[in-house]
Formats: structure tokens, C-alpha cells, sequence
């Protein structure tokens, strides 16, 4: 890559560096929130399915606009919104704020997710395109990882700090886009763009899109299924103290980053993105089972580790095979891929919860039952022969 396409390669990145930076720092702090305004958990539940949903009902949309109106305005409106879903977060002091706070957090998901993507598309080529998603999922999980201690850091100030950090990043974020980006050359074929969302929802079930949107869903749902409840599950089942969890998942998270960043180009080059897919479908698969058999604290980290490594190289196959096949779609695959990312949010830890209230092996039975029927659509799913992959 050019010296011109690393520096916006790095500005993108940043950008979602501290977009998903500042989701986590807000983490530590949450619980002392619900204390202050004495908000049950279902509640709290109710507050991330209202992200996810407005995430949903939006991308879709967002997608269509980030092919209509430009990659940069999205992402630079995106932050902007982010930046103010924060301050409101942090000023809120009913329940009613706190909700527009996080539907506005998901219209911001909605809009940075499918342009970002877009604009790495266009600014590279399909051989440097899946070294430079895995740099973008990496972005993603450690802004995840670092968030949480840095706002447990800075909660030692005052429980409203880290909400009101979050909104600074986001507003640098935004100036720094706005100042910096240049709206790129559009990459793809010389298709028409569907001229209606309704056009471009049609295509969902196109036989080019339909199989690698079905596995997003099944991607996300495995994993909010097994993130959501793996707390509880290990409290309830092994009794682990707050800080065993918190090594398990910074550990986790730091592997999948590496593994995204050491072993996800290499990996795709030697076998290709379908290929990658199935292979870190029937790890997670095989691992999820296997934590509802191990019993000893060393046997838990390790199928946690791996199985982070699974779901982490899948995300970043998918999209950079969507990338591939989307030609002049690049907006519209950006939002689908963020809204059946949404359905999985919605869905795995909903079902899941239920389950568990069951009996805790459950939602780990049912969500590799589900990554099961993955591995089997990918088992059947073969590349376009008139696309160059």
C-alpha cells in the first residue's frame, strides 16, 4: 500500500479505535449508574436491545446513504452522533434520556460500521482488502479490550467521567475525519446502484448475498449468546470472582486481536475467505460445546481463548468477501452486514437469557446447534464463478 493509503487506512482505524474505545469505557461504570437511579437489570437489559434495534432499523438506510451520499459525511455525521449520545448518557439523569442516549448510540453503529467499510474498499485492492479489514476488526476488539481499565480509571474521578471521555474522542474523532478524509474513488464495477432501499432489501436474497448474510447472523449470535451470558454462566457454575473473568476476557480479546493480525491475511491468501469461514465455523462450533464439559480453570481459558480466535477470524472473512462480490455495493453490503449483526445481538443474548433461566448449559447447547447449521451452509456455499476472489 502507498504512503497515502496508510494514512487514511490509520485515520480509519483510529476512528473506530476510539469509537468502540469509548463504548468500552462507559462498562465499568454501569452498575453504579443503575444504583444511582435505582434501574434494574432488565432495565439495563432493555437499554442495549434499544441500541441494537435502532442499529438495526437504521443500517439498512445508512447503507443505502453511504453509496448516495459519500463515505466521508457518513462517518463524520456517525461521530458526531457518537459524541453526543455520550454527553447525553453522561448527563442523563432519567431513564427516558438514557434510552434517546443509546438509540442514538446505534443510529451512530449504523452509520460509521457499512461506510468505514466501504471507504477501505474503495481505497484498496482485493489482495491488500482482507489485510486491512483484519487491521479493522483489530481496531475493533482492542478499543474493546483497552475501554473497560481505562474507564475504570477514570471513574475514580467521578462516574459520569468516562461518559463525558467518550464524547470528547468522538467529537476529536469527527474533526479530525471532517478536516482529514477525502470522499475516495469508488471502487467496483460500472452496475447501476439500486435505485430504492426497497431495490437494495431485495437483494438480500440474491444467491450472491444470501448465504454470507444468513452466516453474519449466525457469526453474531453465537457470539452475543456466549459474551452475554458467559459471566453469569462461569459465576454461577465454577464461582469466579470478578477478576478471574476480567483476565479470561482481556486474555480472550488480546488472542482474537493477534490472531486478526498475525494469522487472518496469511490465512486467507493460503485458502480464501469461504474456506477460513468454514474452519473457524466448526472451531467455535466444537469450542462452544466444549464449555459446557470443562471443569478446571485452565481448560475454560483455553477454550475461551480459541474460541475468540474462531469468531474473530470470521467476522473480517465475511466482509472482505462481501467486499469482493459487492462491486459498486459497497454501502448496501456494509449496512446489511451491520443490520443481520444487529439481529444476532438481538436475538442471542434474548434467547439465551431465557435458556439459561432453564438450566445453564442451555444457551451454549442451543448456540452451537446454531453454528452448527452454519458450518452446514458453508459446507454447501460456493463462490461465484463469474467473480474473481
Amino acid at each position: 500500500m502507498s504512503k497515502k493509503q496508510n494514512i487514511t487506512l490509520a485515520i480509519l482505524l483510529s476512528n473506530l479505535f476510539i469509537a468502540f474505545l469509548g463504548i468500552g469505557l462507559v462498562i465499568p461504570v454501569l452498575p453504579t449508574i443503575m444504583n444511582e437511579l435505582h434501574i434494574s437489570g432488565s432495565v439495563v437489559g432493555y437499554m442495549v436491545a434499544a441500541f441494537a434495534i435502532t442499529q438495526l432499523i437504521v443500517s439498512p438506510i445508512a447503507g443505502k446513504l453511504v453509496d448516495n451520499i459519500g463515505r466521508k459525511v457518513m462517518i463524520v455525521a456517525g461521530l458526531f452522533i457518537f459524541g453526543l449520545s455520550e454527553f447525553l448518557f453522561g448527563l442523563g439523569r432519567s431513564i427516558e434520556v438514557l434510552f434517546i442516549s443509546r438509540m442514538l448510540g446505534g443510529v451512530s453503529a449504523a452509520f460509521i460500521m457499512p461506510a468505514v467499510t466501504a471507504y477501505i474498499a474503495d481505497i484498496t485492492t482485493l489482495s491488500q482488502r482482507p489485510k486491512a479489514l483484519g487491521y479493522m476488526s483489530a481496531a475493533i476488539s482492542t478499543g474493546f479490550i483497552i475501554g473497560p481499565g481505562i474507564g475504570g480509571f477514570l471513574a475514580e474521578y467521578g462516574t459520569r467521567v468516562p461518559f463525558y471521555a467518550a464524547g470528547v474522542l468522538g467529537l476529536i474523532a469527527a474533526i479530525f475525519s471532517l478536516v482529514l478524509l477525502k470522499e475516495p474513488t469508488r471502487a467496483g464495477d460500472k452496475e447501476d446502484t439500486p435505485t430504492s432501499i426497497l431495490g437494495s432489501a431485495k437483494r438480500v436474497f440474491s444467491p450472491l448475498y444470501f448465504i454470507p448474510f444468513i452466516l453474519i447472523f449466525v457469526l453474531s449470535f453465537g457470539l452475543a449468546a456466549f459474551e452475554s451470558l458467559f459471566s453469569l454462566f462461569v459465576d454461577h457454575k465454577f464461582a469466579f470472582t470478578p477478576s478471574d473473568i476480567a483476565i479470561i476476557i482481556t486474555g480472550s480479546g488480546i488472542v482474537g486481536a493477534l490472531a486478526q493480525l498475525l494469522l487472518f491475511d496469511w490465512l486467507t491468501k493460503k485458502m480464501g475467505e469461504i474456506n477460513v469461514i468454514r474452519y473457524s465455523l466448526i472451531l467455535s462450533a466444537v469450542l462452544t460445546f466444549a464449555m459446557t464439559i470443562v471443569n478446571h480453570y485452565f481448560a475454560i481459558l483455553f477454550v475461551t481463548f480459541f474460541i475468540f480466535v474462531g469468531f474473530d477470524l470470521i467476522r473480517p472473512a465475511v466482509t472482505s468477501y462481501l467486499s469482493k462480490i459487492a462491486g459498486n455495493e459497497q454501502g448496501f453490503v456494509g449496512g446489511m452486514n451491520s443490520m443481520f449483526t444487529s439481529l444476532g445481538n438481538i436475538f442471542g443474548p434474548i434467547l439465551g437469557g431465557i435458556l439459561f433461566d432453564i438450566n445453564l448449559n442451555y444457551p451454549y447447547y442451543f448456540a452451537t446447534i446454531v453454528l452448527v447449521i452454519g458450518v452446514i451452509l458453508a459446507l454447501f456455499w460456493r463462490k461465484p464463478k463469474h467473480i474473481e476472489l
